[in-house]
């Protein structure tokens, strides 16, 4: 038998429950938009390139056409800006296709003005001297043992846009093979970074001898070498 006593005490519980405020309610984060199709894996080269996964790459990083912030620069000029870690490729007064890049980690950066001297297709990578010190096990792949073919596992990746100054290989490279969970990020040894998506598209767009402008980073000093 239900007691008066009872009675009040469910009601009492009752009453509180009613008032107690609902939890949250938990909203799952929308999918990551999908990479666009140019993104996508190419069949039609001498090694294939494997597509651009959904969700790695930040969308600001995609390739695309945007207002020219170089103006003072001529069409056809490299204006690579480590920091915001954008290549801006100027097509016309007012407009310029935008890369995302990867740049040189700490102690390894570089910036200037040079000369894009050739392009090479599936290039060879010879390791420096200088990177075979630090990493003795890249000796097999030295310029006098003759460099590692290109294809896949190439550091160069797809494409690489040699950089010269005064005549002279300044060793720096815009190059392929950037991993797309480290696009827009500093962790090479100084050379500029693509998608190999991305590098080939600029590639095909560029003139051998064209300019290249490498801005300073945070903190370094801007020099300027004749080209």
């Amino acid at each position: 038998m239900l007691t008066r006593r009872a009675f009040m005490a469910a009601a009492s519980a009752a009453s509180l429950s009613a008032c107690a405020p609902k939890p949250p309610e938990v909203i799952p984060p929308p999918p990551p938009p999908p990479m666009p199709a140019r993104y996508g894996a190419i069949y039609t080269e001498p090694h294939p390139v494997p597509a651009v996964p959904d969700g790695v790459v930040d969308e600001k990083l995609w390739r695309q056409e945007v207002d020219n912030p170089f103006p003072a620069e001529p069409p056809g000029t490299i204006i690579v800006d480590p920091d915001a870690a954008y290549l801006h490729l100027v097509t016309e007064p007012g407009r310029a296709l935008r890369y995302g890049v990867s740049v040189g980690a700490a102690g390894y950066g570089w910036n200037g003005t040079a000369r894009m001297q050739f392009r090479r297709t599936w290039p060879v990578w010879k390791a420096p001297d200088s990177m075979i010190e630090r990493r003795p096990d890249l000796a097999p792949y030295s310029v006098a043992n003759g460099g590692m073919p290109g294809g896949p596992g190439n550091p160069l990746g797809a494409r690489a846009l040699y950089l010269f100054q005064n005549g002279e290989d300044t060793l720096y490279r815009i190059h392929g093979a950037c991993e797309p969970k480290y696009l827009g990020k500093s962790v090479s040894s100084g050379c500029i970074r693509m998608l190999d998506q991305d590098v080939i598209d600029l590639h095909d767009r560029v003139q051998d001898g064209c300019k290249v402008v490498v801005l300073a980073s945070l903190g370094q000093s801007q020099f300027e070498v004749p080209y």
